[in-house]
C-alpha cells in the first residue's frame, strides 16, 4: 500500500473540515492528483467542489496547478487556496 499525505490550508482546510488526509495511491485507477482530490470527502461538498478549481498544489515541494499530474511515488500534496497576504 502506497499512501500520499494531502494536507489543507486555509479555506480547503475550512471546506474539507481537516487538515490532511492519507490517500491510497495504489487503490486508484488512476493515480492522479485528480483522482485524490475527486476522493476527498469533505465537510463542505459544495464549497470545496468550487474551490478544488481555484486551488494551486505543492506536490512533494513542486508547484503545479495541472491535476493530472501523477502521484505515484509522492509522500505529500499541498492544497494551496488563493489567498491575500504576504
Amino acid at each position: 500500500m502506497t499512501m500520499t499525505t494531502v494536507r489543507f490550508f486555509a479555506a480547503a482546510r475550512a471546506a474539507v473540515g481537516t487538515d490532511e488526509v492519507a490517500v491510497d495511491v495504489d487503490a486508484m485507477d488512476v493515480a492522479s492528483l485528480d483522482a485524490a482530490l475527486a476522493g476527498v470527502e469533505a465537510a463542505d461538498p459544495e464549497r470545496w467542489s468550487a474551490l478544488v478549481e481555484r486551488c494551486s498544489y505543492l506536490v512533494d515541494g513542486v508547484s503545479t496547478r495541472d491535476r493530472s499530474t501523477s502521484l505515484v511515488g509522492v509522500g505529500t500534496v499541498d492544497v494551496m487556496p488563493p489567498f491575500a497576504g504576504g
